[in-house]
């Protein structure tokens, strides 16, 4: 740890003597206006604050929106005199005049105190109308409006609708830009449920915004080859009482119920605030394989129901303009009943397995946080703790039919995990235009699963079939420190930084067979890494934006990675972890280009990574009794790579009732991976001998495409329709047919101001949301799955109380808040 400081202050020293630009230096004549919007009453500040900056004829020149903090600052102000109007729902507007000019071309307006508009309160909601994209300098913001949530009840069902996301909807695993690769946080925290899992428990109408940070700068963490997704969930701070409620249902062969109630009371110096959000339900999915060398089939029907909860309360506490506290938890409950009829027909023989499993699993988060503002209300000091467990129990029944070997078998998992974070940010504006910011974490995180199995058996060769009874433990310490400078002169801004880390791995399987027997395997990695990142940002004009971005990454492996013991079966195929798996490094730049338009803004980009000792999935025969025609499928390392691609996404306003946001991606990925095959015709008398291993590069083209509409009918009815088609993939072990699916949906809203929304929405019409693919190895297949696609969802919401929007400034890792993009509302 001295160690980490010492390189910490280092870079403080050399950061801190980068000098300023005259700020009267300025060839072009253009000015710059800041300030900071508070409350009149409680001077707490006022996020999303509209900012207009009007000539003297009224005309409108520029503008902008307030931070979290309440602050604003807008650029490029032609010299001369100007009016800055400030307008927000529930208070009354203020307007100043200013002159941009000699001496006099950065202008800081200060505190500016906006009083509350009695009369208006009741109009306050803080759901957008209209989903919209904004380019900034390390992410694209996704600001989640009534439009998209009536595409879905859960955050799974609506991720399919965002720019270069994709949810495989089997697995429920989520890819940005082709790559699985990626981080998922829930308000910028890791969470121990599961991705899919988590997902799925999430009502898609308690989010707020999604941002896809595709390039994160050295204050995030730096997992996730292809970058962060952050699902950032509503708070309600309004004054008073306040709340809304939501109900759903969707169905195409069970029905899946959701809903969900947020609630805040806000007096003074305290907010609480309190959410819980269901989703109850059944699922089915289905599908099946042929295999052409024996020509045998594989029909699937697996089904589960589901009931998951998640619950959230916390408090704000303003002890003073100077000092926040505020604690949080989250809680999580999931039990699931699942089933699986699997049937195997050969030309002369049918075989059977019917599957059935029971699990439950609890998640809770702990957090708080302490916000100091010193007499520079920019400079601040953040210090959090954050704690999360996640309890799992599953049993497991496996029997089969017709079955000469494997018997029926039953398996037990109980799954411990625990992180523990504690964080120090503090950020020092050292002038108008540079900034440092430097930090410290600490992360440590273990996990115990305890894993028993009965009727365990024995092939003709002595090997084991099923998995040994199994305690596997592992623990991962991660001790980092980072620093950021930035700093802004005329058109041009730029920030770079560096964050250290040094990891520890530490990692016992202990394995008990049925025979007597033991053995234990260990395994350690201990690595220091040092992950540099660069932001440069320059703003030709008004409507002209170009930004370039380098960062260097790391995917650690996963804990179903790691783990040696089976994480799922078939008769014919079975999943198991590879605790050797080494992490990969991924080297990224990438450039993007906005442009405003009269009636939206359209972002274009291209991105470019060097991946190192990849991570890729492998399937190989099974050594316990090659005439099956098993497989194993898990993990390895392969040699380094590449991918790269290209993105389009635009907000455009055609006319006032109709709206769309559309995206565009393309990418391409090397993929390298080791492929086996039985080199005998006579199957039946192969041996180990017979096994073959070819080592595959696969270079893979992909592209996708997303339309979504918005078509207002009237004040209190509006129509969307949804289209996405994405392109045919290509993997070392199989290529995936394109998809192409068609959503539509209506929203109509009603009682006083429009408090309750009834939405309808219908779910791939054309019913061609299928899986389906071709294989090339380990043996010739092809198949196609399928799941409750073709779905009709309604939804009804109801928002209650009145007030004035005020969110805590909590720590937020987005200072590179510079706007390239711009939406619509």
């Amino acid at each position: 740890m001295k160690n980490l400081f010492f390189v910490c202050l280092l870079l403080f020293s050399i950061v801190a003597q980068a000098h300023t630009t005259d700020p009267e230096n300025n060839a072009d004549k253009t000015g710059t206006i800041s300030g900071t919007v508070l409350d009149a009453k409680l001077k707490q500040p006022l996020p999303y604050v509209n900012v207009i900056i009007k000539n003297t004829s009224g005309e409108i020149l520029t503008g902008g929106i307030t931070l979290d903090d309440g602050s604003f600052e807008i650029k490029n102000i032609a010299e001369g005199k100007v009016k800055v109007n400030i307008q927000y729902i529930g208070y009354k507007a203020i307007t100043k005049n200013v002159t941009i000019g000699k001496e006099n071309y950065k202008v800081n307006l200060g505190n500016i105190l906006l009083e509350e508009e009695v009369e208006g309160l009741d109009e306050v909601t803080v759901i957008a109308e209209v989903s919209t994209i904004q380019q900034k300098v390390d992410r694209k913001i996704i600001t989640v409006g009534k439009d998209l949530t009536t595409a879905g009840a859960t955050a799974s069902d609506i991720m399919n609708n965002i720019p270069s996301v994709n949810v495989d909807q089997q697995t429920g695993n989520i890819s940005l830009r082709g790559n699985e690769n990626v981080r998922v946080m829930i308000d910028g925290k890791l969470s121990n449920v599961p991705v899919a899992q988590l997902l799925k428990q999430i009502p898609s109408t308690s989010i707020k915004s999604i941002e896809l940070i595709t390039n994160p700068s050295a204050k995030y963490n730096p997992e996730g080859m292809s970058g962060i997704i952050n699902i950032k969930l509503h708070k309600n701070t309004q004054i008073g009482f306040n709340g809304n409620i939501n109900f759903g249902l969707t169905k195409e062969i069970f029905a899946k119920f959701n809903s969900s109630v947020d609630l805040n009371y806000r007096n003074g110096k305290f907010n609480f605030y309190g959410n819980y959000g269901n989703n109850i339900g059944k699922y089915d999915n289905f599908g099946g394989i042929n295999r052409l060398d024996d020509n045998s089939r594989q029909d699937f029907k697996f089904g589960n129901n589901n009931k998951s909860h998640l619950y959230k309360f916390g408090v704000d506490f303003y002890v003073n303009d100077k000092n926040t506290i505020s604690l949080f938890t989250n809680q999580n409950t999931f039990s699931g009943d699942g089933f699986g009829n699997t049937l195997i027909t050969f030309p002369s023989l049918s075989q059977r397995q019917l599957f059935n499993n029971i699990s439950e699993n609890r998640s809770s988060q702990y957090n708080v946080v302490y916000k100091h503002k010193f007499s520079n209300e920019d400079e601040t000091l953040d210090i959090e703790i954050d704690y999360n467990d996640f309890n799992s129990d599953e049993d497991a029944n496996f029997n089969f039919i017709n079955f000469s070997f494997p018997p029926s078998y039953s398996d037990f998992v109980d799954t411990n995990r625990g992180q523990t974070t504690i964080n120090i940010d503090y950020v020092n504006p050292l002038n108008e235009e540079s900034k440092l910011e430097i930090g410290i974490e600490a992360r440590l995180f273990s996990t115990d699963v305890d894993y028993t199995s009965t009727g365990q058996s024995f092939s003709s060769s002595g090997n084991i079939i099923q998995t040994p009874s199994t305690d596997f433990e592992y623990n991962r310490d991660i001790y980092s420190a980072y620093t950021t400078y930035s700093k802004s002169f005329k058109k041009w801004s730029y920030q770079v930084g560096a964050r250290i880390e040094t990891v520890t791995e530490d990692a016992n399987a202990f394995r008990a067979f049925n025979n007597n027997t033991n053995e234990t395997i260990p395994f350690k990695n201990d690595y220091f890494q040092v992950y540099p990142s660069i932001f440069i940002s320059y703003e030709a004009s008004d409507k002209n934006t170009y930004q370039v971005s380098a960062s260097r990454r790391v995917d650690r492996p996963g804990l179903q990675q790691v783990n040696p013991i089976r994480e799922w079966s078939t008769p014919r195929v079975s999943s198991y972890g590879n605790t050797e798996l080494q992490p990969q490094f991924t080297n990224s730049i990438e450039a993007n280009y906005t442009r405003k338009l009269e009636k939206g803004s359209i972002t274009g980009g291209v991105f470019f990574r060097i991946i190192e000792d990849n991570i890729n999935r492998y399937v190989r025969i099974d050594r316990t009794d090659i005439t099956s025609g098993n497989v194993i499928l898990s993990y390895n390392n392969f040699n380094n790579t590449t991918a790269y691609g290209i993105e389009l996404s635009s907000n455009y306003r055609p006319t006032k009732w109709w709206s769309l946001n559309g995206s565009f991606d393309l990418y391409s990925q090397e993929q390298t991976g080791i492929t086996e095959f039985i080199d005998n015709s006579d199957i039946q008398n192969a041996t180990i001998n017979d096994i073959k291993t070819n080592k595959t590069t696969v270079n893979n083209i992909a592209w996708n495409l997303r339309v979504f509409n918005n078509f207002k009918a009237s004040k209190k009815l509006s129509f969307s329709l949804f289209a996405m088609y994405r392109g045919q993939e290509k993997g070392v072990q199989f290529t995936r047919e394109p998809m192409v699916m068609l959503n539509t949906g209506m929203r109509y809203s009603f009682l006083e101001n429009n408090r309750a929304t009834f939405s309808f929405n219908y779910s791939d019409i054309l019913n061609s949301m299928k899986f389906e693919f071709e294989a090339r190895s380990p043996f010739p297949s092809n198949g196609i799955f399928n799941w409750e696609s073709n779905t009709w969802n309604i939804a009804l919401s109801y928002r209650f109380g009145g007030g004035k929007y005020k969110a805590l400034t909590r720590k937020q890792r987005d200072n590179n808040e510079k706007s390239g993009g711009g939406g619509f509302l």
